[in-house]
């Protein structure tokens, strides 16, 4: 009953005022880009990070190096024949972890990864990073990018304490 009395009380106040609400769907949305792009900043200032995977019991960890935001998802990208992208088929659950040079600021990074085979996202990424073209083309059928979703990020550090964001 408390449900239903909460859910009409809700739309009521939509009915009313449809323009607060929607300034408040706006900013959510806003501080979800925020939390995405500052995310991809620390971890372009990092270089490298290393992502964690399932393997049936065992967890698995190796080094990635890019990463981008594209049409407002944050993306890695592997190819289909490894391993790590059988895990991430298997179980898309996985965590991603990066420290800055200074050895004193670290994020960690958890979600579900999903599988995009949209062509022009992988047109895309290959164009921000030209290195990888040598290995890999957006219609080769190994290349895969690999949306974050549900992100959570923890920005840590030994001077200051945890902030968690949602993205």
């Amino acid at each position: 009953m408390k449900r239903v009395l909460f859910t009409l009380a809700v739309l009521f106040t939509m009915a009313l005022n449809p323009v607060s609400m929607q300034a408040q769907t706006s900013s959510a949305s806003s501080t979800n880009n925020e939390n995405m792009e500052r995310v991809q900043a620390f971890l372009k200032e990092c270089g490298a990070f290393f992502i964690a995977t399932v393997d049936g019991t065992q967890p698995r960890v190796r080094p990635f190096g890019v990463s981008e935001i594209i049409n407002g998802r944050l993306y890695i990208m592997t190819g289909k024949v490894k391993d790590v992208y059988k895990q991430i088929d298997a179980n898309g659950q996985f965590e991603i972890c990066a420290l800055k040079s200074n050895g004193a600021e670290w994020i960690r990074i958890s979600g579900t990864l999903v599988n995009d085979d949209t062509l022009s996202v992988k047109e895309e990424f290959l164009k921000r990073n030209p290195s990888l073209r040598s290995m890999y083309k957006a219609d080769d059928g190994n290349m895969a990018v690999l949306y974050i979703k549900d992100g959570t990020a923890r920005f840590c550090s030994f001077m200051a304490p945890e902030e968690k964001v949602a993205f």
